[in-house]
């Protein structure tokens, strides 16, 4: 391998971008593993990321290049990425689910903002982009991951008559109470009831190693959401809101639900944010435009994405195969795998888990 005068100026240039997922340059991100010059010309550098890299080359490549052009240097530019998912720290007095690196909540104010279609389409990007994930239905009153991942009418294995392994879907690890009752069975539950059935279906399934595990959480902010925030250890979570004053009033609640239990709210996500016609192809905004927006602004968050209001994604997860699956190379589901990747690149900023770093210290009377 040849020496090259450029690698100290290269380097730098590499070290001062910003990569937009985790809004850090490469140099505070510690990403560069490695820089060298190549005996044909050109230089390879490796860069280890925190979040999941499939499909991600590509684009990185050419950003990097046209950043280090902008530097001053013209060179060919071999990009080789690693990925290297860490837990990060949970709620005090909580500790991290054994085997599942990251539990990640999904919620919202209010009902009806397409809270579902979005975890499910979140956990099926991190898959497509090469991460371990699980998607648990904590809607206990109104199940819908069933339906969404083709999975109506299944039923769990219970394995040695107390654990249960969860059913799969399109690569992921599902688990809902919507698998294990009839679809039409009203669960008329006090809330004491729903929280241990949550816990049972969280703690009592055998989800093997996680990078990621999603919970679709009931909307609302009441007794049931504040206990469940309480009692499961949760990385980060995402407010799911519609652009209309509405939406966003109660979005506001939820994020200050998460904030009083001290779970980090890795950003706002706008769902139904704009119509685009298939007919003649005019963009509307029909429930307002913006409100994301500013609420990620007023609370000092992330605006992770902007979710477009389409029919296909619509019949996609009531057909069983949401966006991601059904229309991978399509815009809609490119909003997805954006969204996606924004969320990982966010909560990979955060602060790790270190309560393995540290021996156990069991103090006996003598």
């Amino acid at each position: 391998m040849s020496h090259d005068p450029r690698l100290p100026e290269l380097r730098a240039a590499l070290e001062g971008y910003t990569d937009p997922n985790l809004r850090q340059t490469l140099r505070e991100a510690a990403a560069i593993r490695s820089l060298e010059a190549l005996p044909g010309g050109g230089f390879r550098v490796r860069l280890v990321f925190g979040f999941p890299i499939g499909g991600y080359r590509a684009e990185l490549t050419a950003a990097l290049t046209r950043h280090v052009l902008a530097a001053g240097l013209d060179v060919a530019l071999a990009v080789e990425l690693e990925t290297n998912i860490l837990a990060h720290a949970v709620q005090r007095g909580l500790a991290p689910l054994k085997g599942i690196r990251n539990v990640v909540a999904v919620a919202s104010g209010k009902g009806g903002v397409g809270k579902s279609t979005v975890a499910v389409n979140l956990a099926l990007a991190w898959a497509a982009q090469g991460a371990r994930v699980g998607i648990l239905d904590a809607d206990i009153y109104g199940p819908s991951q069933p339906i969404m991942l083709g999975l109506a009418g299944q039923r769990p294995r219970v394995i040695e008559g107390k654990r249960l392994e969860p059913l799969r879907a399109h690569g992921l690890a599902a688990m809902s109470i919507g698998f294990l009752v009839d679809a039409e069975q009203p669960m008329v539950w006090r809330g004491p009831m729903v929280t241990s059935a949550l816990n049972q279906l969280l703690g009592d399934t055998e989800w093997g190693e996680l990078d990621y595990l999603v919970v679709d959480m009931p909307p609302g902010t009441g007794d049931i959401q504040l206990t469940l925030s309480q009692r499961v250890p949760v990385a980060g979570a995402l407010i799911v809101t519609t652009p209309q004053d509405i939406a966003l009033a109660d979005a506001r609640k939820g994020l200050r639900m998460f904030e009083k239990v001290n779970v980090p709210v890795l950003g706002i996500v706008e769902n139904m944010s704009v119509h685009v016609c298939s007919r003649c192809g005019h963009a509307e905004h029909v429930f307002g435009a913006g409100g994301g927006e500013r609420m990620a602004a007023q609370y000092g968050v992330r605006l992770l994405g902007e979710l477009p209001l389409d029919t296909h994604i619509r019949e996609e997860t009531d057909g069983g195969r949401p966006t991601v699956v059904a229309a991978p190379d399509s815009p809609r589901a490119a909003a997805y795998l954006e969204l996606a990747r924004r969320t990982a690149g966010e909560l990979a900023r955060r602060s790790r888990d270190r309560s393995g770093a540290f021996p156990r210290i069991v103090i006996e009377e003598t």
